[in-house]
């Protein structure tokens, strides 16, 4: 996976730690514009990828006047346990990243930032938004290539392989590790909880929305602020009806979501993660924050 560029705008940052609900470190990094700050925006990232593939649309956003925030989920990038050579005996759900981490990172920026707030949320960054309690804090959620992600939405071949790497590959090296390694195509290693409950979400028919055990599902009806969701027509993973379906989730709404071909936007392709290349600063990126700056 090709990591995008930084873009050249002029914005102040700052690396700092964030403390979860639990009071665990996130590594987390913090933008700020050189003038009137106008919006505040958190950057939720998705699975197994680390914070710094949003460093140019971040500073994008405070370049216009947005503080912006964006962080590690505990056990990838900087919220790696300090000193543990792997995620091996570390003890982390996808579950646990929504309550723990994401709820953490809203309040934090709330407390901060007495601002409207929006919300980005790439792959599950974009779920967790239904998952976290304290979702109605957010006025605008942009959802980019996220998705109900089940393997049956997924475009073919590729829903196979993702099937195999879930259930016959990543499962059982999970349980014999300790954890995922990144090494099997998944980018950042992975603590075995966090794993083992994404692949029983992928391979189920209604992803996470099928796990009866998963009581955050509630929170999905207490958003009730304005939701733009981005799909991508190149995009394998969060096709339209995997959109479609996530956004179904968020019964007091109506969502309004996009296709996007690449032609669209000047690229020859732009897939799950082609968005936060800084050769889309006067196409999607432009849209994006225009529509997060919006006045409700």
């Amino acid at each position: 996976m090709r990591l995008p560029d930084a873009a050249p705008d002029d914005a102040f940052s700052d690396d700092i730690a964030i403390p979860a609900t639990d009071g665990f470190p996130l590594g987390a990094t913090l933008y700020l514009p050189r003038g009137t700050r106008t919006h505040a925006v958190l950057i939720n990232s998705a699975t197994a990828v680390p914070r710094k593939i949003y460093k140019g649309f971040a500073s994008y956003l405070a370049n216009r006047g947005c503080a912006v925030l964006t962080y590690d989920y505990r056990g990838t990038g900087d919220s790696r346990p300090k000193g543990a050579t792997s995620l091996r005996g570390f003890k982390a759900s996808m579950t646990d990243w929504a309550a723990l981490d994401v709820v953490a990172a809203v309040n934090w920026m709330r407390e901060r930032y007495k601002l409207p707030l929006g919300y980005v949320g790439h792959s599950f960054g974009g779920q967790a938004l239904g998952l976290i309690p304290n979702n109605a804090d957010v006025s605008r959620a942009l959802l980019v290539a996220a998705q109900a992600g089940t393997w049956r939405l997924m475009t073919p071949p590729e829903n196979y392989r993702i099937y195999a790497l879930m259930k016959f590959i990543g499962k059982p090296l999970a349980q014999a590790m300790g954890y995922a390694p990144g090494k099997i195509g998944l980018g950042l290693d992975l603590p075995k909880g966090v794993f083992l409950e994404w692949a029983n979400w992928v391979t189920s028919d209604h992803y996470f929305f099928d796990d009866r055990k998963l009581r955050a599902l509630a929170n999905f009806p207490r958003y009730r602020g304005a939701l733009r969701a981005l799909s991508f027509s190149d995009d394998p993973w969060a096709t339209r009806p995997a959109v479609e379906m996530l956004c179904a989730g968020f019964t007091s709404i109506k969502p309004d979501i996009d296709t996007i071909r690449p032609i669209e936007a000047g690229s020859d392709k732009i897939g799950h993660f082609g968005f936060f290349r800084p050769e889309h600063r006067d196409t999607l990126w432009r849209g994006a924050a225009e529509w997060l700056q919006m006045e409700d």
